[in-house]
């Protein structure tokens, strides 16, 4: 039973040596490359570490950035990727809260590093990747790995926090493990695919692309995040390294088909396209299974905090514009079930009554690391067990069953609003205006103070057609007050609509 990610890399050097396990635009790495540097590198690192401490790596993601997590895997700590594009008080707060002595840095982000004011040890990869370890610190590492527990924390990625400071979600290597078993087996990932990396290294999709390639002996082609403005060049970019799968947040997806980029060309090698993060608008999915009607799509679901997925559907028939994708069942050895109000199970017989998405399983990860508070408020004993301890971990969305008895997401709490005296999901609303013609894609946002309820879009329509088709589908209650016209909608680094430089658009006005 494996105990570490890290014999995913030792099983793969050995049936792939010389095969290329990781390349960007710049550089690439054997699966024998990576794994040697992987030891080398720990190895250096042992005069500057404790086990299970946490080890920052301040650079974009690369070959050497992974090469950076595994070696820190391998010393018996946990890497946590900070992105040099984010604001200096963000990556403050987020060292301050891992109390970290030391960070990993690239000769690209060095002189940013300095302005962070950091008082620990700052090593440059490009002088780690040169080490030789000797014999004596190969038995070190050697014992390290024997006291090594699957529990043991392989990375923390920091998400957004109510209260303005980031909450570092810590995962175990158990969770990726037990995990990614699932994952690959589930869509037959194997040792012939190439899997294009969308995702930042500092949100969980890319976990998903760079572990299924390690223990599939497939390879990880990191896509410049540049390209994603370009898509004729994207799509270049795909055909020229052979990518066959494509685990992608939505708006990346969209960006394609919003831009007509499959009148210029259809990468001939895609046959996987697994999508996340966002509700999938029909008409970006027909465009893409239109261009690739033999491949595999499928729509899976979950946050940060429950190991990257906890549910999946794969797409087998046609979808109306106004119909909802399933978010699909459970992964193996994941329960995801829905509790209401009253903290009572909702059964797939209880047709559209909406509930919060709970988790439990090996995949609920140890919570938010030096944060009890947070912790505590959302990693909870299951309420419908009083029998033995069960954490759970109560999403913040919701969900319900449809008529075929499919999990559906319906929106975050959050967006669940009072207006006028009604309870109102806006997730269906942005269902019904991303159906109407004319219109790309769409995101309502309610304005408290105004009592407001705007609905933002892309495409050629306007508020009076879209207004005539939310008429067939909605109660006027539910109809926006204000529709706002935009070029493109923002998105986070994460890939997500970008909600709040949506308002401060509107707030300019």
């Amino acid at each position: 039973m494996s105990k570490s990610v890290i014999e995913y890399l030792e099983n793969s050097a050995v049936m792939f040596p010389e095969k290329i396990a990781v390349a960007d635009d710049k550089s690439s790495m054997t699966y024998k490359e990576l794994l040697c540097y992987s030891k080398n590198i720990a190895a250096a690192l042992l005069p500057y570490v404790k086990q299970g401490q946490a080890v920052p790596v301040y650079m974009e993601k690369s070959c050497m950035a992974l090469a950076a997590f595994l070696s820190i895997a391998t010393a018996g700590c946990f890497y946590v990727l900070l992105d040099p594009s984010y604001p200096i008080d963000r990556i403050n707060s987020i060292i301050h809260t891992l109390d970290a002595n030391m960070m990993i840095v690239d000769e690209k982000s060095a002189k940013k590093q300095e302005k962070l004011g950091f008082e620990g040890n700052v090593l440059k990869i490009e002088e780690l990747i040169q080490y030789t370890a000797s014999k004596e610190e190969y038995t070190h590492l050697e014992k390290i790995r024997e006291q090594a527990l699957d529990i043991d924390p392989l990375y923390a990625i920091f998400t957004s926090g109510s209260t303005g400071v980031p909450k570092g979600v810590i995962v175990n290597h158990r969770s990726v493990i037990d995990f990614i078993d699932c994952f690959t087996n589930q869509f037959g990932i194997s040792s012939d695919d190439v899997i294009g990396n969308q995702a930042p290294f500092d949100f969980d999709v890319s976990v998903k692309d760079i572990y299924s390639s390690l223990k599939c002996g497939a390879t990880i082609q990191i896509i410049p995040k540049s390209l994603f403005s370009f898509p004729a060049i994207l799509l270049d970019y795909l055909d020229n390294n052979h990518v066959t799968t494509l685990i992608w947040a939505v708006s990346a997806l969209c960006i394609v088909t919003r831009l007509n980029g499959f009148d210029y060309k259809k990468p001939s090698n895609i046959n996987k396209v697994i999508f996340s993060g966002e509700v999938m608008p029909i008409k970006h999915l027909n465009l893409w299974r239109a261009a690739y009607p033999n491949a595999m799509f499928v729509n899976v679901y979950g946050p940060t905090e429950i190991t990257c997925n906890c549910t999946y559907y794969i797409v087998d028939r046609a979808f109306e514009l106004d119909e909802t994708l399933p978010i699909g069942k459970p992964f193996p050895n994941e329960r995801v079930f829905l509790l209401d109000e009253k903290d009572e199970l909702i059964t797939q017989q209880d047709c559209h009554k909406i509930g919060e998405i709970c988790v439990s399983g090996t995949s609920v990860t140890l919570g938010y690391y030096n944060n009890k508070e947070k912790t505590s408020e959302a990693f909870v004993q299951n309420p419908l067990n009083d029998k033995y301890i069960e954490i759970i971990y109560r999403t913040g969305d919701l969900g319900y069953y449809n008529e075929k008895k499919e999990l559906c997401f319906s929106s975050r709490k959050d967006f669940q609003i009072k207006h006028n005296g009604h309870r109102i999901e806006l997730g269906e609303i942005d269902a019904a205006i991303n159906a109407a013609d004319g219109v790309a894609r769409a995101c309502c946002i309610y304005d408290e103070k105004k009592q407001l309820i705007i609905g933002f879009y892309e495409g050629e329509s306007d508020k009076k057609a879209i207004t005539h088709a939310l008429l067939a589908k909605l109660p006027k209650f539910m109809l926006p007050q204000e529709f706002v016209k935009v070029d493109t909608m923002p998105v986070t680094k994460n890939g997500k609509i970008d909600r709040k430089q949506l308002m401060e658009k509107y707030n300019e006005k």
